[in-house]
């Protein structure tokens, strides 16, 4: 089942980094991008302050653990199926009507969920199957829309790759048309902004 649905105010945190990757482009993608760039500290997103209550482990940043993935074809076809996958997996629902709250972030492991709980679904599965958790960033974007949305990034020698429950292709950050606005550090337990010209501090409380 492919997702068409519409979200409302739904953010979520991107994985991004430093330098402009060298690397020839992976035959699945058309070319190398660049990897996003960071700017300050960000205010964390209340839903994702009270994940980390819950599930502190997920929230830890490991610095011995690579800041990038080296995209193999293995690599490139665990990203692929497990993004289709729970894509197909995950029956959309808001948080009101899910939870009876206007914000939660979870797993979607009832089957149920907003674009959060899909990503956060997708990095729990791709970090049990051994990509370094710190390669892979919750991030907030605006949509075509005006809208907030939720992807994952995972910050690759190939450039920053978005993972997304509107699509099952996954593609360079900057193939989408989507304005970043903060994701997770790589550094520590916190947030940075992506878009300095950008001060939205959305709240996910949609599909």
């Amino acid at each position: 089942m492919r997702v068409q649905a519409v979200f409302v105010g739904c953010l979520v945190l991107l994985a991004i980094g430093s330098s402009p990757s060298r690397a020839s482009p992976h035959p699945g993608l058309k070319y190398v991008s660049q990897s996003m760039p960071a700017e300050n500290a960000a205010n964390p997103i209340k839903g994702w302050v009270d994940f980390c209550r819950r599930y502190a482990s997920e929230c830890e940043v490991d610095v011995k653990e690579p800041d990038s993935l080296v995209l193999t074809d293995g690599h490139w076809a665990l990203l692929r199926k497990v993004n289709a996958r729970i894509n197909s997996a995950i029956m959309p629902v808001t948080d009101p009507d899910h939870w009876g709250v206007a914000d939660r972030w979870d797993f979607a492991e009832d089957g149920k969920g907003d674009c959060e709980d899909y990503q956060l679904l997708k990095r729990k599965v791709l970090a049990q199957a051994g990509i370094p958790r710190r390669t892979m960033l919750m991030t907030v974007v605006v949509d075509e829309r005006g809208e907030g949305h939720a992807v994952l990034i995972v910050r690759t020698d190939h450039g920053d790759l978005v993972l997304d429950n509107r699509r099952d292709e996954i593609v360079p950050w900057d193939q989408t048309p989507y304005t970043y606005v903060k994701r997770e550090s790589q550094n520590s337990v916190g947030w940075v902004s992506l878009d300095r010209r950008t001060g939205i501090d959305a709240t996910a409380s949609g599909k």
